[in-house]
């Protein structure tokens, strides 16, 4: 049976083609002709058919800051339409993948899997029991497209698939490639780059729309994936197995527009959406659930609910009757609706919590289940339970987070109030000090934050109000509170301390809170046995875990630890870490939940998330798991219902597989000579990466070779690019400091120092040892290809353009340095994978080759911009329009 009607590259082309008409017809035949000539020019290059690019530099010397604009924003328009081309290719993959039972990674594949490994029911069971996957949307800014923007082209997405999906007259289909040539027409006159930045607001909503309009949807057929493959295979009940989570609106590390007001507009919000799909699914089930009450026994439980009801709500019961004479569910989903509309409401009746909606939602499925209505039930009613367990009330939970400093400063200044010099207290002091006043029963400290700084004023303020929001939307609804850059164990007391003050906290016996440090900078992670052994050690912290059930919660933060220590000696410490953490857990007899701190880049803990799984220390496989998605990689996964499911469905299956084998075998069986290796490697690559950073004159290299004061103009985000205006590499934050690389083409904080750490290990032992461990353990394998994913992406030819911006001596000092690793680094991966090529997928191979000479144009075009000391404010329009253009055709920003 064939499902489509078209390719990538019908798509491809006619997309262009529509672009190159639009560019023609609105913006002027010099620039259609000058894109051209740089198109073609780019082409001809890559082919070999000419030998520089002299040609397409003085071309684009030639443009007017118009023509400039213009070019800029053909080819940045240009690649939002080709990666909708390409997502609707890997739409095609999944539909085509899942007629033949071909899918990798699919929950079919798990079953089979399973059965293969002879997993038996109860074991089985037990897996489904423990995992729990935790999907948490950040706002971090790196989505360089605007709403407005994204909005488009969606609906460019959606002609996409009418014209491929379905079998259309001739007119229809001349109908609907109309409606497209209008989109794009519409996409084309539309601003590209924000003239303001978004605001906390702003952000909390992008996060939101996914939620409400993607990810609601495709709950229901996920566990009704799970229900007929994994379910049926070992009669298993299917418990919930994931869940989101939100940072957008909560998350105050590092910006100071996060507001107790936003958050608390936030939880409304989210509230408001949630109730309103539950209303609108309440009113479809109404139109299904028609039967008779003459005909159906609806049980004595759903009789007595039913009862209830009425006595809650006698006028409204009186019109429903009347309404369904003699049709019970329709009576009762009727009655269902006011308790929803009345939720947060004056008036009485309201659902108290989204446990007692679910109830009922239970009730009428066990109902229709007595009446022979399974079928019913499967297709109706379960989707809406399982959104009902997934989502409850509060649709995502919010996450809480802020610098350990800030916590640390409020304690102070509120306890010198009090007569305590909390400032001068050493470690053990505070340690103390902290735990004899959590675990008292009078307060100590008053959050009252007058005549205190604006920093404990803030912190203080925000322990009192998050009380206020746990009584008013549910403990669920704001439960977890991160500390980053957690290096003591005194700054995990301290929260614990003020969410004590506020009465979020009452031990023992009550703890509103998982109180999660972020462990990210080396000090941090090397010490992670001070920092949690004391914690769990500590007679107020464990009142608090034993509230808990005994679970604990550790967020690893990949971004700064990559920055601080480079790709390599950064995965390796993440991973020792990580099995240093399970230990210490298992000795203290505490479930231990890892939250990885992850970003769409491959620097930033980026790359496929169901191989980063499965490469995880097998003794850090708890179930539980958590980790960011954020940025553009949140559009990339989430904006496509297919897209969503199915990586959904491949982090279920990872997880399930990996759980499954780490009940088999509770250690990761790595030998000595493999991790003495890593150390070797780690060792040197750290010490080389250090040595870059630290170079006289880097910091102004970086400068002068990326547009990276462009990009902290360019209202990505609301929070601030630096942590203190500073220009070093310590201050700058991790994401444009990724960015910034990655315009450039030289996307050094994925690679640099590999081949220094490589080679280190070549020399302490054969290359045919790093191969057996390429070929054998997840975590090398996994290291190597994310490596290979930011080396391929790599262009030194474009790089070296952007070095010519820097001053002789600096270029001099730093390129060929550059140049080196990155050779030695392919020559050596693509040895130890004994591949030919870098990249093993076609597909992205294919990817990369459509793309490479269209992104040329753009980064040429940028150096050109970038050399000149003084824009016109059209320059300066073109020079941003080529930041999201290369962004867009690198499908990657930080």
């Amino acid at each position: 049976m064939r499902l489509h009607t078209r390719d990538v590259s019908q798509d491809v082309h006619e997309l262009g083609g529509l672009l190159g008409d639009v560019l023609s017809r609105l913006g002027s035949e010099e620039a259609f002709e000058a894109v051209e000539t740089l198109r073609a020019g780019s082409i001809d290059y890559r082919r070999g058919k000419t030998s520089s690019r002299n040609e397409i530099r003085d071309e684009i010397s030639q443009l007017s800051p118009e023509l400039a604009g213009h070019v800029a924003r053909a080819f940045a328009t240009y690649f939002e339409l080709i990666n909708l081309a390409e997502e609707r290719q890997r739409v095609r993959a999944i539909r085509e993948g899942t007629q033949e039972g071909t899918l990798d990674d699919s929950l079919c594949a798990t079953a089979e899997t399973l059965a293969e490994e002879g997993a038996d029911p109860e074991t089985v069971q037990q897996v489904l029991n423990d995992v729990c996957v935790v999907p948490t949307f950040t706002a971090h800014p790196t989505e360089a497209r605007r709403k407005t923007v994204k909005a488009k082209l969606r609906s460019v997405a959606t002609l996409l698939a009418e014209l491929d999906e379905r079998r259309l007259t001739d007119q229809e289909q001349a109908r609907l490639e109309r409606k497209l040539e209008s989109e794009v027409a519409g996409l084309w006159e539309t601003r590209q780059v924000r003239k303001r930045r978004p605001d906390v607001t702003d952000e909390a909503r992008n996060v939101l729309w996914y939620l409400e309009n993607v990810l609601f949807d495709i709950v229901g057929e996920v566990y009704d994936e799970l229900d007929h493959t994994v379910g049926e295979a070992f009669d298993a009940d299917v418990p919930e197995l994931f869940s989101f989570r939100s940072w957008a609106g909560s998350d105050r590390d590092g910006n100071p527009y996060v507001t107790p007001e936003i958050t608390a507009e936030t939880l409304e919000r989210q509230r408001e959406v949630v109730l309103e799909r539950y209303r609108d699914e309440l009113k479809r089930l109404s139109g299904v659930l028609s039967q008779d009450g003459d005909r159906v026994e609806t049980g004595d439980r759903f009789d007595a609910s039913l009862d209830s009801d009425r006595e809650r709500f006698p006028v409204i019961a009186k019109t429903a009757t009347e309404r369904y004479p003699d049709e019970p569910y329709r009576q009762k989903l009727a009655l269902m609706r006011v308790r929803i509309d009345r939720v947060g409401d004056v008036r009485p009746g309201g659902y108290g919590d989204a446990d007692e909606l679910l109830a009922d939602v239970t009730l009428i499925a066990d109902s229709l289940r007595q009446n022979g209505g399974e079928a019913v039930v499967e297709t109706e009613v379960d989707p809406l339970l399982r959104c009902v367990e997934t989502f409850g009330f509060s649709l995502a939970s919010l996450d809480l987070r802020d610098h350990q400093e800030n916590h640390t400063t409020a304690i102070a200044e509120a306890l010198a109030r009090e007569g305590f010099d909390y400032d001068s207290m050493d470690e053990d002091e505070r340690v103390e000090l902290l735990s004899d006043a959590i675990l008292q029963d009078e307060s100590i400290i008053d959050l009252d934050p007058d005549g205190l700084s604006d920093t404990a004023g803030r912190v203080l303020t925000l322990f009192s109000e998050t009380a206020d929001w746990q009584r008013e939307y549910g403990q669920s609804a704001i439960d977890t509170y991160c500390i980053s850059m957690t290096e003591e164990a005194s700054h995990v007391l301290e929260v614990l301390f003020l969410a004590d003050q506020a009465g979020i906290v009452d031990l023992p016996g009550y703890c509103g809170l998982d109180v999660v440090p972020l462990l990210e900078t080396e000090y941090a992670l090397s010490g992670a046995r001070r920092i949690i052994g004391t914690l769990f050690e500590n007679e107020a912290y464990t009142a608090a875990l034993d509230a808990r059930g005994w679970t604990q919660e550790i967020m690893l933060g990949y971004s700064d630890s990559n920055k601080e220590n480079g790709f390599l000696a950064a995965n390796w410490s993440l991973y020792k870490n990580q099995k240093r953490l399970a230990e210490i857990a298992s000795e203290y007899d505490v479930a231990l939940r890892l939250f990885h701190g992850r970003g769409g880049s491959i620097s930033r803990g980026g790359g496929p998330m169901n191989e980063a799984l499965l490469a995880l220390p097998r003794e850090t496989v708890s179930g539980q798991v958590k980790f960011t998605e954020q940025g553009e990689a949140i559009a990339e996964k989430y904006a496509n219902p297919a897209i969503a499911e199915r990586n959904v469905e491949q982090m279920l299956d990872a997880q399930i597989r990996a759980r499954y084998e780490s009940l088999q075998r509770d250690r990761e069986e790595v030998p000595d000579e493999w991790s003495n290796l890593m150390d070797i490697a780690a060792d040197a690559a750290r010490d080389a990466y250090r040595d870059l950073l630290g170079s006289e004159g880097f910091v102004t290299y970086f400068e002068q070779t990326t547009p990276i004061q462009v990009i902290e103009d360019l209202n990505l985000g609301s929070r601030p690019a630096s942590r203190s205006g500073e220009r070093t590499v310590e201050d700058l934050r991790a994401i444009p400091w990724v960015f910034s690389w990655t315009q450039s083409r030289c996307i050094l904080p994925g690679w640099y120092a590999l081949a220094v750490g490589l080679d280190a290990a070549i020399e302490d032992g054969e290359i045919d040892t790093l191969r057996e461990m390429y070929e054998e353990w997840p975590f090398f394998r996994t290291t190597l290809d994310n490596a290979t994913l930011a080396l391929a992406r790599t262009d030194l030819e474009i790089a070296r353009e952007y070095a010519t911006l820097a001053s002789d001596d600096l270029r001099e000092a730093f390129f060929p340095q550059l140049e080196a690793e990155y050779e030695r680094c392919v020559e050596l991966v693509t040895d130890i994978t004994e591949r030919d090529e870098l990249l093993e997928r076609e597909w992205l191979r294919n990817s990369l080759g459509r793309r490479n000479p269209y992104v040329d144009p753009l980064n040429l075009l940028q150096v050109n911009l970038l050399r000149q000391t003084h824009l016109t404010e059209t320059e300066r329009r073109a020079l941003r329009l080529t930041v999201t253009g290369v962004a867009a055709g690198m499908k990657n920003t930080g």
